[in-house]
């Protein structure tokens, strides 16, 4: 989350005015992300998240505040649009799309312990049921054919050793592509790093920022996950945080042999994603104060190192 466009506190009481949420106390910009504009809402009658959306397909949100509401119903601790005076969840604020939504309690954890990941993997294991069954459906944006463009485009401005990486990453991806149809599939998160998820101890708590969220793998929502949530210092899956987290999912979905097969591949594939992403908004939003650019090289490095995968998927099928 970041702040792209500020917001004064005399147009937020105009626009909270048109919600059933009492006056404005107070806001404050979030600061720390790289595509929208969020900020806390303190208003008479709870608290609230407001989020101008910057980037991406806007004429998409539909989709979003779907699926949001979908695993609301869920009983899944998301955010979720709320309503004005007049049923609309979309607005227009500041010429941006806007959505207001409760805030969540709990805090990011940063050091994630085989507790934390264990409660990652069997909410991510009920987040893919539902979603699977919503009827939903969105091609992200960043998928698959985005991947190799950038790949194309990125591994002419890098070193020798770098553009072989990203080679090796092509065409893992290239080989889960010919194997897809035998994958699970359901809407995914798509963006679950530790700061996109709330505990209370190790009780999760809150699931937010779906903007990345689109139909696809499960097992690339997994991989996603384990390569934040369960690296050690030195960069490689430790191995008690992956088995915790992958054996919670497991618990409520089993993997299938194909998925075994191709888990070395979609780690790969995910670390591509958010080099790949991360070097854009290097490039975007270097000189852009209160902007969270995060270091494109820290996935180059786990896409080195997941050269050699030991963390598998067996135990579990």
């Amino acid at each position: 989350m970041s702040v792209f466009t500020p917001v004064e506190r005399s147009e937020l009481e105009l626009f909270i005015g048109g919600y059933d949420v009492g006056r404005l106390v107070s806001h404050a910009g979030i600061e720390g992300g790289s595509e929208n504009s969020n900020f806390f809402v303190e208003c008479e009658r709870g608290s609230f998240v407001l989020t101008l959306v910057e980037r991406g397909p806007v004429d998409e949100l539909d989709f979003f505040v779907a699926l949001l509401e979908c695993l609301h119903q869920a009983d899944l601790p998301v955010p979720y649009a709320i309503a004005d005076r007049q049923g609309r969840t979309i607005q227009r604020f500041k010429d941006r799309p806007a959505l207001l939504q409760p805030r969540l309690p709990g805090r990011h954890v940063q050091v994630p312990t085989i507790e934390h990941c264990a409660a990652l993997g069997a909410m991510l294991a009920r987040l893919h049921q539902v979603s699977s069954t919503c009827g939903l459906e969105r091609q992200s944006d960043r998928g698959p054919e985005w991947m190799l463009a950038e790949v194309t485009r990125c591994r002419r401005q890098v070193s020798p050793s770098e553009a072989e990486l990203l080679d090796e990453a092509a065409e893992a991806l290239r080989r889960v592509q010919q194997r897809g149809s035998q994958l699970p599939k359901a809407v995914l998160h798509a963006d679950l790093f530790r700061d996109n998820v709330m505990f209370e101890g190790h009780r999760l708590t809150g699931i937010i920022d779906f903007y990345n969220a689109a139909s696809g793998w499960t097992l690339y929502d997994l991989a996603i996950c384990v390569n934040d949530w369960c690296m050690s210092e030195h960069l490689r899956l430790d191995p008690l945080r992956s088995d915790a987290l992958l054996a919670a999912y497991a618990a409520q979905r089993p993997f299938t042999a194909s998925e075994a097969e191709c888990w070395p591949d979609l780690l790969r594939i995910a670390a591509l994603r958010f080099w790949l992403s991360r070097q854009i908004a290097v490039q975007a939003h270097a000189d852009q104060p209160g902007v969270l650019v995060k270091e494109p090289q820290h996935f180059m490095h786990i896409l080195e190192a997941h050269r050699e995968v030991s963390v598998r998927l067996a135990p579990f099928i």
